[in-house]
């Protein structure tokens, strides 16, 4: 399926029914008397979250949404019925904005929360609605009010509890495939992942969190360079980070300037991310030139802040445990674990 996370549609909402005017012409009430009913209410737009989609695909092809009319009303005081509401389906985690104003009107991150994008229009009120002691046969009613018509723009933020993070190609993917059933792409080149990855970590029958290989990330990412922005939003719904660094990524690089370059991009993207809790690990240990340059490169990287540094081969998986239950302790010391 491919990853559609931001799209923008139009939504209207159905115009109310008309109000009608009728008087009563029946056998034995000679009198008769005003006898219009309401018009229905038109139907809104309605977006409901749903834990079955991943994607804003659907919107992509489908971007104009109109709700139904409410029907006019009737003689024989006859309200009608109300126009049917569109229920359009996205997944958990979609940000909801008015396109025109940029004001958010919505965040939809639970399974059945709801958000009306469209109201509509109001059923006008039928002749009989006007009569009283002075107007005993009013000729008058009201139009049905129109519905709301909007620009949204709809963006995806993935919600996990762990995000991967770190530069091109250093196993992120590898690890989310080893921990979890989700099969994000792995080759030997940089920006393989260019979409968000989640997975479902069980640790055993009562531990487990959702984890998240991000793309990767470089110098600049926060001002739009490499994948930049649109995939650092999804870093904002992540509880706790798992930062991947290495040695020798390529020709010059430093894993404690790396670590530094990636916190600063979070930093510039927004000031919470660089508040969120790091678990740093140094990938690739399998390696002989990185295992035999790992205690310099704890040491450094806990000396620059890491709180805590851990050793993992995601391709052999050693260290891997001890990983996962460092990043259930964390994720349990920030509450809902």
């Amino acid at each position: 399926m491919k990853f559609i996370d931001e799209v923008e549609i139009d939504v209207a909402g159905g115009d109310g029914g008309n109000g009608c005017v009728a008087f009563r012409r029946e056998r034995y009430r000679p009198k008769g008397g005003p006898a219009g009913g309401n018009g229905g209410r038109g139907g809104s737009i309605v977006l409901e979250a749903t834990e079955r989609m991943a994607s804003l695909l659907d919107l992509r092809y489908h971007p104009h949404w109109k709700a139904e009319k409410g029907r006019n009303g009737q003689g024989s005081d006859r309200h009608c019925r109300s126009g049917k509401d569109v229920i359009l389906h996205v997944p958990c985690g979609t940000v909801i904005t008015d396109a025109d104003t940029g004001d958010q009107l919505a965040d939809l991150d639970l399974h059945g929360k709801t958000a009306v994008a469209a109201r509509g229009g109001r059923g006008g009120r039928g002749n009989l609605r006007f009569k009283s002691a002075t107007r005993q046969t009013p000729d008058i009613a009201e139009p049905g009010g129109e519905g709301e018509k909007r620009r949204l723009k709809l963006e995806l933020k993935l919600i996990a509890d762990v995000g991967v993070l770190g530069f091109p190609n250093l196993g992120k993917s590898t690890l989310v495939r080893r921990v979890s059933a989700a099969r994000p792409r792995v080759a030997d080149y940089p920006f393989t992942t260019l979409v968000p990855s989640p997975g479902v970590v069980r640790l055993d029958d009562v531990r487990e969190f959702v984890i998240a290989d991000m793309p990767g990330l470089v110098e600049g990412a926060s001002n739009g360079v490499g994948l930049g922005i649109r995939f650092l939003k999804h870093v904002e719904r992540t509880r706790v980070l798992c930062h991947l660094v290495t040695v020798g990524r390529e020709p010059g690089s430093d894993p404690v300037r790396d670590y530094r370059i990636i916190n600063d991009e979070l930093a510039g993207f927004s000031s919470a991310l660089a508040d969120r809790p790091q678990v740093v690990a140094v990938n690739k240990v399998d390696l002989g030139d990185v295992r035999e340059a790992l205690p310099e490169t704890c040491r450094r990287l806990e000396e620059a802040g890491a709180q805590r540094v851990l050793a993992v081969s995601a391709a052999t998986g050693e260290g891997v445990t001890e990983l996962l239950e460092e990043l259930w302790s964390v994720l349990s010391d920030t509450g809902d674990g």
